[in-house]
């Protein structure tokens, strides 16, 4: 399994660009960063989004992604995927006419170049050579992570979350795990602006380690990255894991790339590819 990182910021900046991985250079995990990274033949041949949820920084690129394949007749349409509730907010707030075109009408409503894909939770579904599971976490907007693999290798991607136990308890089914993305939007310094986002009812539930990711284990058998990186959360030393074992995603400028390999004989091999 290829993951190719396209931005890995939650926000938008000089050698920062918001969150986006593209995987076997078909399937998008999040869509916060497309053409700034990919030259327009890289765009045409992407057929799936896999979307974590609504808030710009991670569907942006999503948005200018499907003008470029309609206007540019990509051979396949892209199906935008996830739980009931991401989809919803996508085609009511986002592509509905007013905001962006509604490209599930466009071109033609008989030929559309985007088809929406509802996902029922923790359900495992084909996604290209792929299999993707939608977890449910916790964020101030209905959120999805997934579990993606391919018989032989996978991943869990988090979306934005605080502590979640739906999406550990998943992943940890999976015996093929080799890496684990993560947000990390807050340093602990920062943990009352963090839990402020969420209901006061829940404070002690966010407390509750049990319910982190150390359900997953020691992490000797998958390595832990962490993406939707800001200002606050820069210095990475304040993450309660150990920083030999969290390594910052760090996505391709103009000239250089970072690619992801996860198999089934290698945990994962991080490779910095030269670019055209």
């Amino acid at each position: 399994m290829k993951i190719r990182v396209l931005g890995a910021y939650g926000a938008e900046g000089l050698a920062q660009r918001p969150s986006a991985f593209l995987v076997n250079d078909t399937i998008l995990i999040d869509g916060g960063t497309v053409g700034g990274a990919l030259s327009r033949t890289e765009q045409l041949v992407i057929e799936h989004a896999l979307i974590s949820h609504s808030h710009l920084d991670h569907i942006a690129g999503l948005a200018f992604l499907t003008e470029t394949l309609a206007l540019c007749e990509a051979p396949k349409p892209l199906t935008i995927s996830s739980l009931e509730p991401v989809v919803k907010a996508l085609r009511t707030t986002v592509f509905n006419d007013a905001l962006w075109p509604d490209f599930s009408l466009l071109p033609t409503p008989g030929k559309p170049i985007v088809k929406y894909r509802t996902l029922l939770e923790e359900t495992e579904y084909p996604v290209g050579d792929l299999w993707v599971t939608a977890v449910g976490v916790n964020h101030t907007v209905p959120c999805s992570g997934f579990i993606v693999h391919d018989s032989t290798s996978g991943i869990v991607y988090s979306g934005d979350t605080g502590p979640t136990d739906a999406l550990w308890k998943a992943a940890a089914r999976l015996k093929t795990l080799r890496a684990v993305i993560i947000e990390c939007a807050f340093p602990n310094r920062l943990a009352g602006i963090a839990n402020a986002k969420s209901e006061e009812d829940r404070k002690e539930l966010r407390q509750r380690p049990d319910l982190r990711m150390d359900a997953l284990g020691s992490g000797t058998d998958y390595t832990a990255f962490v993406d939707h990186l800001g200002i606050a959360s820069l210095n990475l030393f304040d993450n309660p894991h150990s920083t030999a074992s969290i390594l910052a995603l760090r996505e391709g400028g103009t000239s250089t790339g970072f690619e992801l390999f996860v198999s089934s004989t290698e945990r994962f091999e991080a490779r910095v590819s030269s670019r055209s």
